[in-house]
This record gives C-alpha cells, structure tokens and sequence, in this order.
C-alpha cells in the first residue's frame, strides 16, 4: 500500500497532467468562438438534465437524509439557471470595447481597445453543503469566459463526486473538463497546482490555506467563503412576515448554507413576538424532526456534534436556549429542532464561529445603530439581511456596513440574481462569479493599443535631442 506521501506525489503527478493536457489543447485550439462556448454550456446543461435523479439520490446518500425536491431546487435547477444564463448572454458580453486612444496621437489615427480573453485553465473546488451548485455555477461563469476547467468535488460528499465524475466523462473531453476525485490531501495537492485561475468554496480558514497555496504561482483567486451572515430586523419591520421568512431561509438545507442568517437583531420588546413565530412556523414546515424527509440531515457525526457542542456550551454559561420544532435531536438521524440562542456571551462558540446548522442567535438590541455596531465589529459576512419599511434606516444599514451581498425584507435572495455578481468580501471571501462580472472574473482584460500612420513626435521636437522648446511644453502641462 502506498504512504500518504506517495499517494499525494501520484495526485500532484496526475492533476499535473490533466492540467498540461487542457493547456496544451487550449492553445492549439486558439481563439474560442461564442459557438463553442454555448456548446459546452449545453453541454453542462444537458450532463445536468439527464444525471439529475442519480445525483439527488447521491445527494441524499452522501447526507444521510436529504430530499430529491431540496437537492433539486437547490443544486440541480440553481446550477441549470447559471449554465443557461450564461449560455443566452455570452454574445454580448465577449466583443471588443473601443477605448480612448493616446493624445495627441488619435488625432492622426491612432486607435485602442479592450479585448476579453480566456485564461486557460481553471481548477474549481467545490464543497460538500451544495456539491453540484458549488461546482457547476462558477463553471457557467469559466466556460463563457471560454476557459477549460478541472473539478474537485468535497471528499464529504463522495457519492456525488463519483456521480458527478462518470456524468463529465460521459458528456466532455478530457481536454475540455474532467473530474479528479479524493481526500482533502488531494485537494491541497490541486490548490497547489499552477492554474490560470482557481475557485474555491468552503470556510474561511481552509480558504486561507488554499490562498496561500495559489500564491506560490501566483494564481488568481475566487474565494467563496461565509461567515456569520447577520440579520437586523428595524422597529418598522412585520414581524411576523420577517419571522416567517427567516425560518423558511435558516430550514433551508438544516442551515447548511454559506449564505444561511446566522445572528438575529431585534429589539427587545419585539424579542418575545418574534420567537413565538418562529417556533409556529418553523413547526409548520417541519411538523416533526425525526423520520422526516424534509429534514436534511446533518451531513456527518463530526459537525451534528460540533452543533450540539455550541448550543451546549451558550447554555452552561447562563444563555437562554429555546427550540422550535418538536421532539429532541435525533443523533442516530443527525436530525436537529431549530434551536434559538438568546444573547449569548460574546465570546461563546455559537457566537463567535459561524453555525453551519439548524441552530439561530437570537441578540437583542435597545436601537439599531448598536446592532450595526456590532455587525461592523466582526468579519465582513458573505450575505447581510435587512427587514423594514423605514427607507432611511434601510439606506443607513446599506451605507454603514459592507457584505458580499444583501437581501431586504428576505434572506438567501440575492445568490440567486443570475445578472448579479455573487461573493464576498474580506473574511467571507475574494471575487465573484454570476452574470458579466462572472464572465469578467474569469476574462483576461487585454488592453491594445494600434497607431496611425503618422508619428508626429519628429516632427513635433518630441525626440532626443530634447530642445527647451520642448522642456517647456512639457511644464505647461503640470497644473492643477
């Protein structure tokens, strides 16, 4: 049996590969027309349509307990939307953009423009909480671009990476796309690689490590992070109707979603109003944990307990800790009741580290501007929500903090704008894919300059030997 270190030698030798074989082609291959590029998107579009049920079925496998209707809504049908957005506006995002030329040489023809290139080679690693989406939508982006890509799926989720590798063998050419498969050594092996460009998407501290692997070749970086995504609930806000909402978006795949509210501010009178709702509706949804499909699962022991651990440790130091749902966690299940943590300390786990499951903070605050304060204390978050009617205060929130992206009076949105770029920023992330600026990421913007047919610089005494002609025509032109 082969070493650990063998065994990584042998992957770095195998991506190597794969990675100088597309690069090789993409540079026999030349200019990549708009035809092409739909191509492979149909391509991607088509792999998708038929692998949909074998891919739900390992969704569900690789989670223990996830719903066909979730994974489908989720992974299969947000990863189609991407892959055909790009595929209907590609043609108008590629043509050449005119630019002002050179003073005073445009006045004797000479001209400039932009071009946007493809920069070869992409390796994209997606994570196990949506193991299609976070694979398939930024490759929507790298393949309008007119790049090739490789894909590492989440060892979390190998069923679907299995699944995910026999549907892109069947549908692509190696040389176009492929699939390298196996544990995180393997994937710290691929982020070592010298890509064209390189997408990752998991949590900030592994996403520091793949960082710091890119910069070796100074490959360019997206990074799609998280962090704990903060919802501020104004006085002027329905409270029912934002109760309702964010228990619809924080049930949403058992709160296994980088963009998933993670913290609640609310003021305090409207503390009591608000959790009896949340219970009602969330008990709604989900009228019983155990047993129910449309639970997902926690996807593993390790992080059912990491979760248990934070709710644990909030309420041995004195936080309050309610459930919405009904019956107990269900460890044999990995199942878990909403659980709502009220003010916990703030140095606590469940405060301090982003939840990553059915749990919710719940902070309450005397005016918003102290919840603002708060927000703009930590790490800028990949997603920030807002619920109310008052239009100053909205444009205050929008104004005084900054997050990868925003919804208002709705959460989990805003991924979902195909023309919108979605990332983040600073902690929960670097760059963004989706839409133009998608198309742009994963573009080499060429700027190329053509002169005219007369060079006036002779002419004109711009040439050695400089006269003081010249000299003072220069520092006429230093002013304000």
């Amino acid at each position: 049996m082969l070493s650990n270190e063998h065994s990584v030698t042998a992957a770095n030798v195998t991506i190597r590969a794969l990675l100088d074989a597309q690069r090789q082609a993409f540079v026999a291959a030349g200019a990549v027309s708009a035809d092409e590029r739909k191509a492979r998107l149909q391509s991607a579009i088509d792999m998708l349509v038929k692998y949909n049920d074998l891919l739900c079925a390992a969704m569900d496998k690789d989670f223990g307990g996830r719903s066909a209707v979730f994974s489908m809504m989720n992974d299969i049908l947000g990863a189609l939307a991407s892959l055909k957005h790009a595929r209907e506006h590609l043609a108008d995002w590629m043509p050449q953009q005119a630019r002002p030329s050179v003073a005073p040489f445009d006045n004797f023809g000479a001209t400039a423009w932009v071009r946007y290139q493809p920069k070869g080679v992409v390796g994209i690693i997606g994570t196990w909480n949506a193991p299609v989406f976070t694979l398939l939508s930024p490759l929507a982006s790298v393949f309008a671009a007119g790049n090739r890509a490789i894909l590492k799926p989440s060892e979390i989720a190998p069923a679907t990476a299995e699944v995910m590798a026999t549907a892109v063998a069947e549908f692509f050419a190696p040389e176009v796309l492929t699939v390298v498969n196996g544990d995180s050594q393997i994937a710290a092996a691929f982020s070592e690689q010298a890509w064209n460009h390189l997408v990752f998407t998991g949590s900030t501290g592994v996403g520091k490590a793949v960082m710091q692997a890119a910069s070796a070749n100074l490959v360019p970086v997206t990074l799609e992070l998280g962090g704990k995504s903060p919802v501020l609930i104004g006085r002027s806000a329905d409270i029912r109707n934002a109760a309702e909402r964010i228990t619809v978006g924080k049930g949403a795949n058992s709160g296994q979603l980088c963009v998933s509210p993670d913290v609640v501010w609310v003021a305090q009178d409207q503390l009591e109003p608000f959790i009896a709702a949340v219970r009602e509706f969330y008990e709604g949804l989900f009228p019983r944990i155990g047993a129910n499909p449309d639970v997902v699962a926690i996807v593993n022991e390790r992080h059912f307990k990491r979760v248990a651990g934070y709710i644990d440790d909030a309420r041995s130091r004195g936080a309050r800790v309610e459930t919405a749902g009904s019956g107990e966690p269900h460890s044999t299940e990995r199942r878990m009741p909403l659980q709502l943590v009220v003010n916990p300390p703030a140095d606590s786990l469940i405060a301090t580290h982003e939840i990553f499951g059915p749990a919710l903070v719940i902070n309450t605050y005397a005016k918003i501007d102290d919840a603002i304060a708060a927000v703009n204390a930590g790490e800028r978050p990949l997603a920030l929500y807002y619920f109310g009617d008052d239009a100053a205060e909205e444009q205050r929130v929008l104004d005084q903090t900054l997050s990868g992206g925003v919804s208002i009076n709705d959460v989990t949105m805003h991924p979902a704008l195909h023309d919108a770029p979605f990332g983040g920023v600073g902690a929960s992330g670097i760059g963004h894919y989706h839409g133009h600026e998608g198309f742009l990421e994963f573009s080499h913007a060429r700027s190329v300059y053509k002169a005219g047919q007369q060079d006036p610089r002779r002419e004109w005494g711009m040439l050695p030997p400089y006269s003081e002609q010249f000299e003072q025509m220069l520092r006429a032109g230093v002013n304000p």
